[in-house]
Order: structure tokens, then C-alpha cells, then sequence
């Protein structure tokens, strides 16, 4: 883990797919409720598992890119309601956050719950890009709508601020599903670096791809080829573990896998 400097994904390994574009991605993989699985992996495993991929696999590319550079700001409570939730399991965790689409400027303010069986439910409304680093009244109206559906009990503080800020490039893959069973998608994010809302040195995860894939509750092709080579699942959160890092006074026993082999925390402070 060191400053931060981008790490593409294995050149040439998505050439052989066809395209698909953001509306048809949409309609068939949108995966709003879903089962999220994510891998920490060296890029020479990457490289493989795109060979062994369908031929029917397609990837996404948008004005004519297929590597998109995104960013997101993440906002919690004084006392770290959000964080917490995460780092001790609680059931009625949640995320709230604005992401942008650096390549286009298009921004969304998004927030993340738990659904029936630990399924990832996510919902988001356009937002101002240059609002992206703060919460306009709407947003934070609509993050109060959201965890009131979704049976989030609130915050003993309910003040939101931005707490931290990732930035990485993904690529994103829509995997057929085949006969009886639902597309997934697969992304795979590399150079992700994080730093602290308030700026400072960033933190970045390097030589690494976040490999995650998207589902229903059936595993997908990417998952079974995983498996098969001995790569399991693994426990990483963008905001929880970035946090993590830059803080090593927090609790961070969910990721500490990904912390002790990946990642050099910063030193702490205080």
C-alpha cells in the first residue's frame, strides 16, 4: 500500500468480448437487490479468468471507453453510525454516499441497505456533481426516506458529514446467464486509492484488481471459475476498509484478512 498510482486491467484480456452499452447492461443486469462476492486478486489471476470466460460475455464500453474512473464520498454520523454498523455486522447496516462518473461528470447521491438474506439493496437519485463532496437537503431527505423503508433504526446523531473519498478505474462485464438462469455482472476496479474527506495523503491498494460479481442468489460462471482455482470470497468494503486503513484505531475485524496481507495502514495518529 503506498501513494497512489493507477494499475490497469491486464492489457488486451477484454479485447476478444463484443460491446454492450450502459441501457442494455441496464435492462438485463440491472441488480439493484443482489448478492455481492468480492475477490482481492494479483492480475495475472484476472488475466485468467477473463480466458476462461463465455465467448458470449460481453463488456461495457461508453464513449468509447471500456475502463471508467469513478469517485465516491462517503458521509457518516459523528459517531460513525455507519462505519460501525459495518464493522460489527449489525443486520440494519447502511452506506450513504454520492458516486460520479468522472469520465462523464454524471453523479448520483446512493444508499445502501441489507434485504432479506443479506441480498445489497441500492437506491440513488441524479444528484449535482458539484454538490458530490457534501448532502444538499434533498439528499439528505431522501437518505432519511430510504433508511425508514428499509427498518434502519436512526442515528444517535443524525448529523452526516463526508468522511471518506475512494477513487478507482472498473471495467464491467455482463455475463450470460444461459437457459433458466439470470444474467450477472462482473466489474473489476484497479488502482483504488483512498483518502480522508478533509484531503491528505491517499492510500492505494496496488498491483491488486477488486474483483466483485453481482447476482441473484445463484453464483455465477465467474464465481464457479474462481472457486475451481482456489479463490474464495473475501470480506472487503470500499468505505469500511478504507477507513480502516487510514484509521488503525478502529474496530476492523470483518476485514482483517484483507488488511494483514493487502494493505499497510497508515500510521496512527493521535
Amino acid at each position: 500500500m503506498s501513494a497512489a498510482h493507477p494499475v490497469g486491467t491486464p492489457s488486451g484480456a477484454l479485447d476478444r468480448f463484443a460491446t454492450v452499452g450502459l441501457d442494455e447492461l441496464t435492462a438485463r443486469a440491472a441488480l439493484q437487490t443482489r448478492v455481492d462476492r468480492k475477490y482481492v486478486l494479483p492480475t495475472r489471476v484476472v488475466t485468467a479468468l477473463l480466458a476462461g470466460l463465455d465467448d458470449g460475455t460481453r463488456v461495457l464500453r461508453i464513449d468509447g471507453r471500456q475502463q471508467l474512473a469513478y469517485e465516491s464520498v462517503y458521509f457518516d454520523t459523528p459517531d460513525l453510525a455507519s462505519y460501525l454498523g459495518t464493522a460489527r455486522r449489525r443486520r440494519r447496516r447502511f452506506k450513504v454516499r454520492t458516486r460520479t462518473y468522472l469520465d462523464t461528470a454524471a453523479c448520483f447521491v446512493e444508499v445502501k441497505t441489507r434485504g432479506p438474506r443479506g441480498a445489497t439493496v441500492k437506491n440513488r437519485l441524479p444528484y449535482d456533481v458539484d454538490a458530490r463532496d457534501r448532502l444538499t437537503a434533498d439528499a439528505r431527505g431522501f437518505a432519511d426516506e430510504v433508511l425508514g423503508e428499509a427498518d434502519v433504526p436512526g442515528p444517535a446523531d443524525p448529523r452526516f458529514a463526508p468522511t471518506l473519498v475512494s477513487r478507482y478505474r472498473r471495467s464491467t462485464l455482463l455475463l450470460p446467464g444461459g437457459p433458466g438462469r439470470p444474467d450477472a455482472r462482473l466489474t473489476l476496479d484497479t488502482g483504488l486509492a483512498w483518502s480522508a474527506a478533509g484531503g491528505g495523503d491517499a492510500l492505494a491498494l496496488d498491483g491488486l484488481v477488486v474483483v466483485e460479481t453481482k447476482t441473484g442468489a445463484t453464483p455465477c460462471a465467474a464465481d464457479r471459475l474462481l472457486w475451481h482455482a482456489g479463490h474464495r470470497p473475501v470480506r472487503i468494503s470500499k468505505y469500511g476498509t478504507g477507513l480502516a486503513a487510514l484509521d488503525p484505531r478502529l474496530p476492523s475485524t470483518p476485514w482483517r484478512r484483507v488488511l494483514d496481507r493487502h494493505v499497510t495502514p497508515a500510521p496512527a495518529t493521535g
